[in-house]
């Protein structure tokens, strides 16, 4: 199901493209309508919780504008998303802050510069394996692999290769990365219970799934990789539309901020919407209510540790330029908060 899922959504996607303008063109008027795009797993509980109650909708005419259309798009992995925000296919995505430290590097001081509007939340990533004898990262070997949502670019990778400069030396940051590669999570997930690959650096959930099987391990949690909670999603968009559309962004911003306390009030209520939005059949309302109440689970628009990931992709010279602060990644929006 997850398969034609992902087929339909890049359908969809390509459908989308040829009936709309490039955002590159002349500046257009106020839109009428808004797409969305994410990836799988609970990480995009919020924007299921969104999309069940119609919460940008709400907002929207709550802020003049009554008539607002929303549509949901879900895709495997960031390039995908961000070939689709830059060519004007989507409006907003939700990506890792790794996605947003380079799209904000690209664009700068172009109508397609790109800027978060708020944080989706903060959940860690976990590495999880099958082989026993496998107790650290660094017990892995060149027949391992790993699998990513995009090798070396998204958060999963640049996770692991931050554990890794710390392990072995800075200098040795890229060290594992022949071991990994790109798969979208549901398949990894099969890939590891088949034995294709030994690891996957998966979200939620995902590692839930994974770790209820008595032969599989953690090896790594991200947050101990760059020391804390960190932002796992981001609401992106662009400046130009931004700046024709505040309404509009502002309507997206305090959906997320709606979705999230009700994600905090009602577990279940949110499990049940998670359900039936993401097809799950594999865990209980019961299971995806405890991982929803997980403490490591902080459902916040609130931007966590943004800046450690942006520090090291300027430090490896991913992006050119550094950010005086996190606000300097984000629009004004949002710029209240006490992020880091």
């Amino acid at each position: 199901m997850r398969r034609n899922t992902l087929l339909l959504s890049r359908r969809a996607f390509t459908t989308g493209l040829v009936g709309v303008p490039a955002l590159a063109r002349s500046s257009f008027a106020q839109a009428t309508s808004i797409r969305l795009g994410k990836q799988y797993g609970l990480p995009y509980l919020p924007q299921m919780v969104m999309e069940s109650q119609q919460l940008i909708e709400k907002h929207a005419a709550a802020l003049g504008v009554p008539t607002l259309t929303v549509g949901w798009l879900t895709m495997g992995g960031p390039g995908a998303l961000n070939e689709a925000l830059l060519s004007g296919g989507l409006e907003c995505i939700n990506v890792a802050p790794p996605t947003l430290g380079t799209l904000w590097d690209k664009t700068a001081g172009t109508p397609l510069e790109t800027r978060g509007l708020c944080a989706v939340q903060s959940m860690p990533y976990l590495l999880v394996t099958r082989r026993a004898e496998v107790k650290t990262i660094a017990d892995f070997t060149e027949q391992d692999r790993i699998a990513v949502p995009t090798a070396k670019i998204s958060g999963q990778a640049m996770a692991l290769q931050i554990a890794v400069g710390k392990l072995w030396g800075f200098a040795n940051y890229e060290k594992l990365d022949p071991l990994t590669l790109t798969l979208p999570h549901p398949d990894a997930m099969q890939a590891l219970f088949s034995g294709q690959i030994t690891g996957h650096f998966a979200v939620a959930p995902f590692y839930y799934e994974e770790l209820k099987r008595s032969d599989m391990h953690t090896v790594l949690k991200s947050y101990d990789a760059v020391g804390g909670k960190h932002t796992n999603g981001l609401q992106l968009t662009t400046k130009r539309f931004y700046d024709a559309n505040p309404r509009i962004c502002e309507a997206v911003r305090h959906a997320h901020e709606d979705a999230n306390a009700f994600i905090k009030a009602h577990p279940r209520d949110a499990a049940e919407i998670y359900a039936r939005l993401a097809g799950d059949k594999r865990n209980s309302i019961d299971d995806l209510t405890k991982m929803i109440a997980d403490p490591d689970n902080d459902w916040t628009t609130v931007p966590a540790n943004i800046m450690t990931l942006v520090e090291f992709m300027h430090k490896v010279g991913r992006i050119k330029r550094m950010p005086g602060s996190w606000k300097d990644l984000f629009l004004p929006g949002i710029h209240d908060v006490a992020g880091s």
